[in-house]
């Protein structure tokens, strides 16, 4: 009897308990989390339910949102039109099992059944080939994983306890609002009729959603199918730097870290509510020099010296598949983010009777059109020491695999030296940018980045906190 036991809890790790902990945990062999910059995935479980799927359809025609929906068989076996007005309005439906029971607690053999089951409804009612597999509860046994290259595991990233009903929905659209990042899979239900939930849990959970896609949409992110973001994440990983690639900038992203700290940076968000600004208030102590409109900048005004975030230049260039597509994306984020950092600085008692906004930069090509004007730096031992800076920190945090290039032009273009530039922007110009009102600068891909004209290679401003040490000791000056 006690070997019986033994064999009995020795199968169950194996078959059970240890395939659950890796799939979780390290995302073995399954989907969780995407690599994305403004894409977020909503996925919902358990339905269809005649009553809530059609109004959760409608709420995501109204927002353009698309969504995955992993249905329990015998639900869509009852309903094969919701499943058809899924797939006319361009969401991705997945399978949840026949009936919603655990993997765990069935052979091998009944769950291949049942996802079969589930599939041949699935194609029967809307005339399409599910490629995802949502188990129920996310529990996988040893033998899911060997379904890997018909179906896809995707589990999720975000749960949110909405299978109850509550009180009111603000709880749960506090907990939604929590995970309104890019990369997220939301799993939510559009079905309150499976063990453990309240049938009119998904009412609440509607009145959630629709606070989270309305906020979703202001700041600029887009709802996708699981498809969509798994192929936006694997251009992501093709293009990411190796393992020592990835240490570099990680331990360069520790140092700006205590940069910000000893300076005492300021944050300012941008789309998305990231961070794209960071500013603090120094001595100007470079040459006299002349700004539009009259302004006159002479050595100890005080400026507001500003700086890129060095994250998101790792970031973006990461999910980028060219140089042009990360100074396309930066020029954006900064177009978006201006006016914050400019009521920002006037409205910060440190900064609030600077004479204009100050940065170092290599990328400074069409900074003009933002408002900044373009100065050379001396020809001194700071310009020198920045060039090697500069260089160095862009190479460590825009690190990518090794690729041929696309030709001869791309190549002399990429060898092309970058050369920093001071930018100035003065405070009529800071005014300007304040006055825009605050839902103009929050849609990074929106109106603002459609007037941008074709072919414009700007890159504004001062790319880095720790990006330029040297300006914090309120340089540059002749040496």
């Amino acid at each position: 009897m006690e070997n019986l036991l033994v064999w009995g809890f020795y199968f169950l790790t194996l078959y059970a308990f240890l395939p659950g902990l890796v799939s979780r945990m390290f995302g073995f062999r399954v989907f969780k989390k995407g690599l994305t910059e403004r894409e977020i995935a909503l996925t919902f479980d358990d339905g269809p339910d005649p009553v809530y799927t059609p109004k959760l359809l409608d709420l995501l025609a109204r927002h353009g949102a698309k969504a995955t929906f992993f249905v329990v068989g015998s639900h869509a076996e009852r309903h094969p039109e919701l499943l058809q007005r899924m797939r006319d309005e361009g969401h991705t439906i997945g399978i949840h099992n026949y009936v919603h029971k655990t993997n765990w607690l069935m052979r091998p053999a009944t769950v291949r059944k049942q996802i079969q089951r589930t599939a041949e409804i699935i194609e029967a009612a809307a005339g399409l080939k599910p490629a995802y597999y949502r188990p129920p509860w996310g529990i996988v046994n040893l033998f899911d994983f060997s379904k890997k290259g018909q179906y896809k595991i995707v589990l999720w990233s975000g749960i949110f306890g909405d299978w109850k009903a509550h009180d009111n929905a603000d709880r749960l659209t506090e907990r939604l609002l929590k995970k309104l990042r890019p990369g997220e899979v939301v799993l939510l239900h559009d079905c309150g009729l499976t063990l453990g939930a309240d049938a009119e849990a998904p009412a609440q959970m509607l009145e959630a959603l629709t606070v989270y896609l309305e906020e979703g949409s202001r700041r600029g992110f887009r709802f996708v199918g699981i498809e969509e973001m798994m192929a936006i994440t694997d251009k992501a990983k093709e293009a990411r730097p190796g393992l020592l690639g990835r240490a570099a900038a990680w331990t360069w992203l520790q140092y700006e870290k205590l940069f910000h700290l000893v300076f005492r940076l300021k944050a300012v968000r941008g789309s998305g509510d990231r961070t794209v600004f960071y500013y603090r208030k120094t001595t100007y102590n470079g040459p006299e020099v002349e700004l539009k409109e009259g302004a006159v900048i002479r050595k100890g005004d005080s400026v507001a010296e500003i700086h890129l975030d060095n994250d998101m230049l790792r970031r973006v260039s990461g999910r980028s598949t060219s140089p042009m597509a990360v100074i396309i994306h930066l020029i954006r984020e900064m177009e978006t983010a201006l006016p914050a950092l400019s009521r920002q600085v006037l409205n910060d008692p440190e900064t609030s009777s600077v004479k204009a906004i100050y940065g170092v930069t290599m990328i400074h090509r069409g900074t003009d059109r933002l408002g900044f004007q373009v100065f050379d730096l001396p020809e001194n031992l700071f310009a020198k020491a920045s060039r090697i800076y500069l260089r160095i920190l862009f190479r460590v945090l825009t690190a990518r695999p090794k690729k041929k290039a696309a030709g001869r032009k791309g190549k002399e273009r990429d060898k092309k030296p970058m050369t920093p530039r001071m930018l100035l922007m003065s405070r009529e110009d800071i005014l300007r940018h304040a006055a825009r009102t605050p839902s103009a600068s929050r849609d990074a891909d929106g109106r603002e980045a459609a007037r941008q004209p074709k072919g414009s290679g700007a890159v504004p401003a001062a790319e880095s906190g720790a990006s330029v040490e040297p300006i914090a000791s309120g340089s540059p000056s002749a040496s």
